[in-house]
Parts: C-alpha cells; sequence; structure tokens
C-alpha cells in the first residue's frame, strides 16, 4: 500500500476523526482510523461504536491497499509538518510479522513510523444507502442544534433525557432538550412536503460535530431509520446509534401563558450575571433575580467567602419579585441567543420562567426556580 497525499487536506478530515474515535484504549482498534486506497481515492473511516464518520479525499495511489493506523500519532505528526505532500507507505517487518506505515514528508527530510492494525479488526458500521433521506437548509438545523443541545441531562440513569429530541409537527422540526429543571426548545417550519418520520433521541455528540462542520449555506441531507441518524453534506457522512427510551412529554412544561415579562440588555445581563457568579455557591449554583420597577438586581452569597450584587436596568413596571435561578441555565442560553435584548415571562415566584429572544425567535428557554435556602 502506497499513496501520496496533500498534508492540509488531510489534516481536516483526520482531525474530523479525531473527534469521533476512542482516544482512553490506546490499544484499541476504535482508537485508530482506517484508510482505503483505491482510484486515486482514499476513504477514510472512523467509529467509537455510536458515532461513525466516512469521507473521501483525492490521492495518488501507487500501490492500492486498507490498513488502519492509530490516529492520535498520525494526526500529531501531520500537523508538524510543512504545507506540500506526504507519502503513507505500508510495509512488513520481517521477523516481527508486524506491519508499520512510513509517513514521510517530500518538502524536507523527515518521516515517521507507526504500527498499523489490520482492517480486518475494524468494526463494520450501519451506512444509510437507499433510505428516505430529506433535506434541510444547514443553516436552519445547525442554530436549532445550538438552541437545545446544551440542556441535555448529564444524569446517565436517566439515559432518555440525554439527547435531544427530534420530531415532525406538521411541517415543522422539532428540537427540545431538558435535564428535568430546564427545558430549550426550537422549531422551524422547513419540513414541507417530507414524508413522516419515527421520532427520535440523538446523542449530542453527533449533534455537535454537525454544528461544527456543517457548512453555513446549503442544505444537508438527514435520515432517521432502523434506531439510526444518518447526516450528508458534501464529502461527508455521519452515522450516529439513537438513544432508546420515552422521551418525556415536553408540552406539559411549556406555560400557556404568563403574567409578568420584563426586558433586559443582553450585554449588561452577561456581564453582571459573570461577575456576581465569582461568588455563587457552585454546588448549588443558586443567584437570585430581584426584580422592581425599572431595576433588576442580581445577588449571589456563598457562605464563608462573600457575597456580591449588581443592578442592571431592565424594562419592568410592576411588584418586586425575587425568583432564585441557577446561573448556568440563564448564562448557557446567552450564549447562543443572538439577539440585543433580551425577555424573561412568569407568573409566580416559583412557577417556570421563559427566556426568549427579542424580538421573539422560532425558540424559547424554560428555567424552573430553585428554593430560596
Amino acid at each position: 500500500m502506497k499513496f501520496t497525499f496533500d498534508k492540509d487536506a488531510m489534516i481536516k478530515e483526520i482531525a474530523i476523526a479525531q473527534e469521533i474515535i476512542d482516544t482512553k484504549n490506546v490499544g484499541s482498534i476504535l482508537s485508530n482510523v482506517l484508510l482505503n486506497a483505491s482510484n486515486n481515492t482514499l476513504t477514510i473511516k472512523a467509529t467509537n461504536i455510536k458515532v461513525n464518520f466516512e469521507t473521501q479525499i483525492p490521492v495518488q495511489v501507487i500501490e492500492e491497499g486498507c490498513t488502519t493506523i492509530y490516529c492520535d500519532k498520525f494526526l500529531g505528526y501531520l500537523s508538524l509538518l510543512p504545507e506540500g505532500e506526504v507519502e503513507f507507505t505500508q510495509e512488513m517487518n520481517g521477523e516481527e510479522q508486524s506491519v508499520t506505515a512510513i509517513i514521510k514528508s517530500l518538502a524536507i527530510n523527515s518521516k515517521s513510523q507507526i504500527k498499523s492494525k489490520s482492517q480486518d479488526k475494524f468494526p463494520d458500521f450501519a451506512t444509510a444507502e437507499d433510505v428516505p433521506y430529506f433535506e434541510i437548509p444547514s443553516k436552519d438545523i445547525k442554530e436549532m442544534i445550538a438552541q437545545t443541545s446544551f440542556a441535555v441531562s448529564e444524569d446517565e440513569t436517566r439515559y432518555f433525557m440525554n439527547g435531544v429530541f427530534f420530531e415532525k409537527k406538521e411541517d415543522n422540526l422539532n428540537l427540545v432538550a431538558t435535564d428535568g429543571r430546564r427545558l430549550s426548545f426550537a422549531s422551524k417550519n422547513i419540513l414541507s412536503g417530507v414524508n413522516d418520520f419515527p421520532s427520535a433521541i440523538v446523542h449530542p455528540k453527533i449533534l455537535n460535530i454537525i454544528l461544527k462542520h456543517a457548512p453555513e449555506e446549503g442544505n444537508i441531507s438527514i435520515a432517521i431509520v432502523d434506531k439510526m441518524i444518518f447526516f450528508k453534506f458534501g464529502n461527508y457522512k455521519f452515522g450516529s446509534v439513537l438513544l432508546e427510551g420515552q422521551f418525556p412529554n415536553y408540552v406539559r412544561v411549556i406555560p400557556e401563558q404568563q403574567s409578568h415579562k420584563f426586558f433586559v440588555e443582553k450585554n449588561e445581563l452577561l456581564g453582571s450575571l459573570r461577575r456576581v457568579a465569582q461568588m455563587v455557591d457552585k454546588k448549588a449554583g443558586r443567584i437570585f433575580f430581584n426584580l422592581s420597577s425599572g431595576v433588576l438586581k442580581i445577588t449571589s452569597q456563598q457562605l464563608d467567602l462573600g457575597s456580591s450584587e449588581e443592578s442592571i436596568p431592565c424594562e419592568y413596571d410592576g411588584e418586586s419579585y425575587s425568583i432564585a435561578l441557577n446561573y448556568r441555565y440563564i448564562d448557557e442560553p446567552l450564549r447562543v441567543i443572538e439577539s440585543d435584548r433580551i425577555c424573561f415571562e412568569f407568573t409566580e415566584e416559583m412557577k417556570a420562567v421563559t427566556m426568549k429572544s427579542e424580538p421573539a425567535a422560532d425558540f424559547f428557554h424554560i428555567i424552573m426556580p430553585m428554593q430560596k435556602e
């Protein structure tokens, strides 16, 4: 097996593979990336069993072949080489009966040898061919993922909340995530003409990879079949096993209407929140929104260390309220909301608070208040 390739083109793809593979067990085949050189094309595959990745790049094939190589060392060596052509050669090591990949820069006098493993041990993974893909704008699905994926539960005993819920409602695609104390919801009318597909709970790892690598323009193809979800765009193909279980009835959590609302400038709230959060008890994460006409005072206290408070102007005219909230549940949505103003809606101090952009968009975040003591 022998081929030459452009260093930068290879690094771009191997870096994605590195995001997926099992990096904890160096000796595992799951720490390797599969390389198949044929017809001046290199097919690259990576998997951690739950998430799969496949792509192709043009190369100059001198001798066809297929092998796997430890991804971390391959990527590390390539990243230190200058731009230009690199040669990959696989050789048998005589008496040891082991196989070594020799990676050699054609720009400088440098080469590295990395033991490779037979592709026979590399696991097969499901591919979606001849299945009902549907296309949606890449920009839209990326925005929906950004508005929801951070809100999934990290409690593995509640595995059915460890992912983002996908569902089709008429012509709308809905994405929902919750950890039981907050809920993030996004919905876009982008499924006109798309056949019904089963609802699915999708692991955030694959969604965050899509968020990072899908283009801003154009469409992305999605298929949900046989307990798998598949994504295609450009030369990339991704697949992921769906999470099993019954997602909670999220509709019951969404308030039909709320009695009060107030508006604040996003940057003012973000700055104040992060300063006040320096004195938050990290375990509880509790801060207080003390609301009065025209003013939002944010306070925190950490026993034995101190307290913090800061006031910012807000658009509100009504009676005073004090609401205890987890600061992360406010900070994380603020990171992805792009509007300059934020709207909060509520009814009582211990009932759900809804956080939205102003003007309202096609997403919102619901936060359950905390006990004050």
